[in-house]
């Protein structure tokens, strides 16, 4: 069973403790399907991260330690002109979170323009499962978007399923209507669909999140779960509706990832053969203990729900 993951990874800066200056921020990594590629290599599954880094030194320690959590970096490319891209995190007392980026010009954004990038969406129509996010489609150029709308046709033509996150940033579209377009185009390509309701209402209003799941539904979509934050989440396909609550009720110390592990979870849980009323707890519980750590990706624990 194989795993293909399209998107970004970048440095992370995260301020830890009350230090005003420079001094109080850390440096980690993330990014929404990296941090979802992350997850689905620690429970053991063979996934590939497709994305462009620089030559430079951050570029190359986000390298090692992606490798070293076993992600299959073959076609993880190398742009000679540009460098990883960067994002500064802010957490209140609450847990919620606020961005700054820096990544108009980061290497993944220019990756398919890179000469070995046919080769990789080559490897990665015959995968067993292709994952990727409206955040993926964003950093992407139009002719970008319709090159991985192939590869979506390509991999079900192989037998393969496509899973998608409608991950919505606002700073990375012209409007909320280019999106809105991204996402109609893709929908229709799509077999396991992961939206947030939140995310959703920002692109097609405010609306029931049965309205959502009918929306991707009416696409074609096999099965939809829509997260809902500590509502849990509704799981429906062509043969019925559920709504699933959390396992257990958390207070976040940093919400960042939350949907990025709620996502990996449910996958890993899929693809071990559990039906989709029955994956949706698992990733409730990945979920949990991201987000009652620091990070987007927290580092493994004993406590860490990678066994399905």
């Amino acid at each position: 069973m194989t795993i293909t993951v399209i998107g970004e990874g970048m440095v992370e800066l995260s301020r830890s403790g009350e230090h005003g200056g420079i001094a109080g921020w850390e440096t980690h990594y993330g990014g929404d399907a990296l941090n979802s590629a992350i997850h689905l290599a620690r429970f053991g599954l063979d996934t590939g991260f497709i994305s462009a880094l620089g030559a430079d030194p951050l570029s190359r320690a986000l390298r090692r330690s992606w490798a070293d959590e076993g992600l299959d970096l073959t076609h993880l490319l190398t742009h000679p002109d540009r460098n990883a891209g960067l994002y500064a995190i802010e957490t209140d007392a609450e847990g919620e979170r606020s961005f700054a980026y820096w990544r108009s010009d980061s290497a993944a954004r220019a990756m398919l323009d890179l000469p070995e990038a046919e080769a990789a969406l080559a490897h990665a129509m015959r995968c067993d499962l292709l994952y990727l996010s409206l955040i993926s489609l964003a950093i992407l150029p139009p002719a970008g978007r319709e090159r991985i709308a192939r590869l979506c046709r390509d991999v079900r033509a192989h037998g393969g399923r496509v899973a998608f996150d409608s991950n919505f940033r606002p700073r990375l579209w012209s409007s909320p209507g280019e999106a809105r377009a991204a996402i109609e185009a893709i929908g229709p390509l799509v077999d396991i669909a992961l939206p947030t309701q939140v995310d959703e209402a920002a692109l097609f209003g405010p609306e029931p999140v049965d309205a959502v799941a009918d929306r991707w539904l009416g696409w074609g979509v096999t099965e939809v779960a829509v997260k809902s934050g500590a509502d849990g989440c509704l799981v429906a396909t062509r043969d019925g509706r559920h709504r699933i609550s959390p396992p257990r009720t958390v207070v976040a110390v940093d919400s960042s990832g939350a949907g990025d592990a709620f996502n990996a979870g449910y996958l890993a849980a899929r693809l071990a053969g559990r039906i989709p009323v029955q994956a949706a707890p698992a990733g409730h519980e990945l979920a949990a203990w991201t987000i009652l750590r620091r990070g987007a990706i927290p580092p493994r624990d004993h406590e860490a729900p990678y066994g399905l």
